[in-house]
């Protein structure tokens, strides 16, 4: 099953409290599955459809506790090109469908005249919670998100580019949720790409347990993304100490080929004689077998020193 059917499922479970939020997020699936017939004498019919078995039955069970209203489900078998099939959930006139659209802010009066609203009416979603429940009904009709181990998506697809204004600034409302419009073959997309903001969108849907999903492969993938530019960091690392040791143990065998090592001081002629016993050593355990012990920084000046020294013989240079 796919990150975004999961999603979906989780979502289908929850059945708001309040009666407000019941009907914001009616609204939310209606405005983005539904369509609208006409059935003569200026009657409608509220057509809706969704492939998913488990929004279907939070939709009649929301739909019954709000409206009082048992809907009619029927059930369009797909193609060979589409295997899973579409459910039909229908409200007729004899349901009060047409109450149903006003007190859900689709159908509209104006100059005494019907008109079906495209955007979203405010009185719906004028608090926090109801927003909330819009978002959920509206990813529930026609929303995707990918799975965050693949890349980083979250879409909710309408008709009409009223409709994509007005969902991106309910989206826009939470804090730190900046969504995009995108034209789309057949409509448009409300799209956020930013991970962060997908994963705090989950939570503000109520996808509890997906938000967790989620955060839970973004805390793995940036321990990944950690751990390997450490490797990377201590790789080359590495290779710049072994670069400088054996620029070091070139030197010190110059000066033993010209003068030996006695030309060099005491301190001097004991940090070479380490260094060419122990040339896999780095500084800080080379400092451990001086007498006394020396640390990193005393014992990074001893071979600076006797490299200026080979620098300064005669002949062979020291590269």
């Amino acid at each position: 099953m796919s990150f975004a059917s999961e999603t979906k499922n989780e979502l289908a479970r929850m059945l708001p409290e309040k009666k407000c939020c019941m009907l914001a997020d009616i609204a939310g699936f209606m405005r983005l599955a539904g369509s609208i017939r006409l059935v003569g004498g200026g009657r409608f019919e509220i057509v809706m459809m969704t492939s998913n078995l488990a929004v279907v039955r939070h939709y009649k069970t929301l739909i019954r506790n709000y409206f009082s209203v048992d809907i009619g489900i029927g059930v369009e078998q797909g193609n060979t090109l589409e295997k899973s099939s579409n459910y039909i959930l229908s409200i007729g006139p004899e349901d009060r469908s047409e109450q149903i659209l006003r007190e859900a802010g689709i159908l509209m009066v104006k100059e005494g005249m019907n008109f079906i609203s495209d955007g979203i009416y405010d009185g719906i979603i004028k608090t926090k919670c109801c927003r909330k429940s819009y978002l959920r009904g509206a990813f529930l009709a026609s929303g995707t998100v990918s799975n965050p181990e693949k890349g980083y998506h979250f879409e909710l697809h309408t008709s009409t580019e009223t409709q994509a204004r007005d969902l991106r600034k309910v989206l826009n409302s939470f804090t730190d949720i900046s969504p995009r419009i995108v034209a789309r073959k057949k409509g448009f997309g409300v799209y956020l790409k930013a991970r962060e903001q997908i994963r705090d969108v989950l939570a503000i849907m109520g996808a509890s347990s997906q938000f967790f999903e989620f955060d839970n492969v973004l805390m793995m993938k940036d321990l990944m993304s950690k751990t390997h530019r450490e490797n990377n960091l201590d790789n080359a690392n590495i290779d710049k100490a072994l670069r400088a040791a054996e620029q070091q143990i070139r030197s010190i065998e110059r000066i033993q080929r010209q003068k030996g090592l006695a030309f060099l001081s005491p301190k001097l002629q004991e940090t070479a004689q380490a260094r060419l016993d122990h040339p896999e050593l780095g500084i800080e355990e080379l400092g451990k077998l001086m007498n006394p012990p020396l640390s990193k920084s005393g014992v990074n000046n001893r071979l600076r020193k006797i490299e200026e020294i080979a620098k300064k013989l005669p002949g062979e240079s020291v590269k």
